[in-house]
């Protein structure tokens, strides 16, 4: 297949034939659909299909509850080109992505390099002065170059051109990973909403690619039988009905990001460490009435409410149990909070492509490497090779 839209099978009405592909990438997150259109563009002569437990974008991902904030402050060192190509590719690569430049605001109880004193930088943005106690954060970091978008909007006009190019998709499938290529359940809904597997059949390919975000690394164990060092842990993204608009910077405070969306503030959480194998996150306490903010993230916002006033009042949604409460899992590459977005061969044939805290500022990069690692491409367009 080298030219034309590729074939799209939504549900079990349409029947599914295909018994071998080249690459197969499993997971239509951003960073999956990121590296099937790239591998559309560099490969074109590759047969790709594209793997999707649920819908177009992933439904129940971190990608649909990612923070969607690039910013400077979140560049690691020597990777400031890759950064800036990320943020050109969000800026003008997919139309239909909403892209807003605004602000950001880091703010510090202490002094340090490049911090200005707060009450200077509110002057600028009076709006955000009712959201903090300049007395509890008296320094302040700016980013000017920081921008906000939807990561979710971003899966999906990634899919939808990866598709353009030719890539084949496959929606409402289980992949499971066998030797040689994957063994697909295809779902489907009973009249009693019960989710079955309607088929089950082989493919085998020559690459997969597994995108499958926090799920990867224990798909990789459980069908390969391959250890990983990665990790995961659940963040909740809560809400904050304090006013917010066009004008409103992205606020960061002791790890807490407030991100201005839909004329309130969209809260992320900090993440300190992986959560063990097995642990189930359970809502915490306040007062002594059970609410829906996991205990962990209870006690970082608590911590930060003489800080942020707001966090102390009726504005932060806690509901009464985590169903209330968005989050989803976020995968940790190499178990830690700090570690880039990554990918890496697990085995012949087999590789795997992790986002994680970082995904916003580098994840798109990382998946045109691994593209262009399968094409046999060398050289990179932020101008780094190998």
């Amino acid at each position: 297949m080298t030219g034309g839209s590729g074939r799209v099978w939504a549900h079990v009405g349409q029947t599914f034939t295909e018994e071998a592909y080249d690459v197969v990438v499993v997971g239509a997150g951003r960073l999956g659909t990121a590296c099937a259109l790239f591998l559309r563009q560099l490969a074109p002569g590759l047969r790709l299909l594209l793997v999707e437990r649920g819908g177009l974008p992933n439904e129940e991902g971190a990608t649909i509850l990612a923070p969607g904030v690039w910013t400077t402050l979140d560049v690691p060192s020597g990777r400031e080109a890759e950064a800036a190509w990320v943020r050109a590719q969000v800026a003008g690569g997919f139309g239909t992505v909403q892209f807003q430049p605004r602000p950001l605001l880091s703010l510090h109880g202490e002094e340090g390099p490049g911090r200005v004193p707060t009450p200077a930088v509110l002057t600028r943005f009076p709006e955000a002065a009712p959201l903090l106690n300049p007395q509890a954060l008296p320094w302040a970091e700016l980013d000017e170059a920081a921008v906000t978008f939807r990561p979710g909007a971003l899966a999906l006009a990634c899919g939808q051109e990866a598709v353009r190019a030719g890539a084949d998709l496959l929606l409402n499938t289980h992949a499971h990973l066998v030797p040689g290529g994957l063994r697909l359940d295809r779902l489907t809904v009973t009249n009693t909403h019960q989710i079955v597997t309607h088929e089950t059949r082989e493919l085998r390919a020559e690459v997969v690619i597994v995108a499958m975000g926090a799920e990867g690394p224990h798909a990789a164990e459980h069908d390969l039988g391959l250890h990983t060092a990665h990790g995961r842990a659940y963040r909740q993204t809560p809400r904050l009905n304090t006013p917010s608009d066009d004008a409103t910077p992205v606020l960061r405070a002791g790890g807490l990001t407030l991100r201005p969306q839909h004329g309130g503030f969209t809260l992320i959480p900090p993440i300190h460490h992986r959560d063990p194998h097995g642990y189930l996150p359970t809502g915490g306490r306040l007062t002594g009435v059970p609410v829906g903010l996991r205990r962990e993230t209870l006690e970082d916002l608590i911590r930060l409410m003489d800080a942020l006033p707001p966090l102390a009042s009726e504005a932060l949604e806690v509901g009464h149990s985590l169903a209330d409460v968005p989050g989803a899992w976020l995968a940790l590459p190499h178990g830690r909070t700090d570690t880039p977005p990554l990918h890496q061969q697990l085995t012949e044939g087999v590789h795997l492509l992790l986002g994680g805290p970082l995904a916003d500022t580098l994840g798109l990069a990382v998946a045109y490497d691994l593209a262009a690692t399968v094409a046999g491409r060398g050289g990179r367009p932020w101008g780094r090779s190998g």
